[in-house]
């Protein structure tokens, strides 16, 4: 079996997600005797290209075109690398980029797809995956039938792959950018510049609930705490949708889908869209004024009381 890990990059190394990717690729090839190869593609992919080769054998797609990750174009070059190759199962990380881009090759590739899988097993060689439904609630059993097979794989539930004893190599595919769909433009991509480490990738998360009242108290107190303890700061949809944090610190159903070692929500009822993006979490820590909130059913650590006069006295116990 020929598998093809669709990777995700920062314009310098792979992320985590792309690696537990790798492994899930791994464990497949292993199992029914196939290939990993790594399709990695952008401007400038000098680094990214020999970090992706450090576990797997690379394809490099580098075209000043191609800079900013536009779903038409993206996906049509890598529906065309899989029918160039042979490729029978399309990997990906399951995120945004994947839901934009990924199922897009998926549909112009004719080919079945299971996203957002946590787990797989072999039973009379049939490969059977493991993906959560309703918000977690329960976990299905499904298999594909058709070709090719795309799978998006959620970043937290493989490790992420190590080294290969030895470097893959990088072999350039040359691209007709003006052959590429241009119905897409890029204009801008507006983020907001952090040296907080990303939420979905961190080791320690922080997040914040409805209990903050505003942006400055959302900042004063979850990320100066996140701050002490060297974590990423994340929120429920309640302050996303107040305008109080940006959408990229949602952790949930509808956000990111996370798995630290240490998850500390303050202020947090424990909605189970909320529990669905973080359940995984190694240790989950608590604070609610409200001794009845959904949140400490899930909590290994649970405190509770008032944010506003707990977590300055944390502050300053960790300063």
């Amino acid at each position: 079996m020929k598998i093809l890990v669709v990777a995700e990059h920062d314009h310098a190394t792979i992320r985590t997600a792309t690696r537990s990717a790798i492994t899930f690729a791994r464990q497949i090839a292993e199992a029914r005797g196939g290939s990993v190869a790594c399709l990695v593609v952008g401007s400038g992919l000098e680094n990214v290209a020999a970090d992706a080769a450090r576990l797997v054998p690379v394809l490099a797609v580098d075209d000043a075109s191609l800079a900013e990750p536009t779903a038409d174009r993206y996906a049509r070059l890598i529906a065309d690398v899989v029918v160039q190759r042979n490729i029978e199962l399309l990997v990906a990380a399951a995120s945004t980029f994947a839901k934009d881009v990924v199922s897009r090759a998926g549909g112009l590739l004719g080919g079945c797809m299971a996203s957002d899988v946590i787990g797989h097993e072999f039973r009379d060689d049939e490969l059977l995956l493991k993906r959560p439904m309703y918000a977690g609630a329960v976990t299905a059993t499904v298999t594909l039938h058709g070709a090719p097979q795309i799978i998006t794989v959620r970043g937290s539930a493989y490790p992420p792959a190590e080294p290969a004893t030895e470097a893959g190599t990088i072999e350039p595919v040359a691209v007709d950018a003006a052959g590429l769909p241009g119905a897409i433009e890029f204009v801008g991509r507006d983020e907001k510049q952090s040296s907080r480490p990303d939420v979905s990738e961190a080791s320690i998360v922080v997040s914040g609930g409805r209990a903050m009242k505003n942006s400055e108290d959302f900042e004063r107190l979850v990320g100066t705490l996140a701050d002490a303890v060297g974590g990423a700061t994340g929120s429920s949809r309640a302050l996303v949708d107040a305008g109080i944090t940006p959408n990229e610190y949602q952790v949930g159903q509808t956000g990111k889908i996370i798995a630290p070692e240490l998850y500390i929500a303050l202020g947090i009822s424990g909605a189970v869209q909320h529990l669905a993006g973080m359940k995984n979490s190694k240790v989950i820590v608590a604070i609610n004024k409200d001794p009845d909130a959904p949140i400490f059913e899930m909590a290994d650590y649970g405190l509770v009381g008032d944010v506003y006069e707990i977590v300055p006295q944390m502050i300053e116990k960790l300063r």
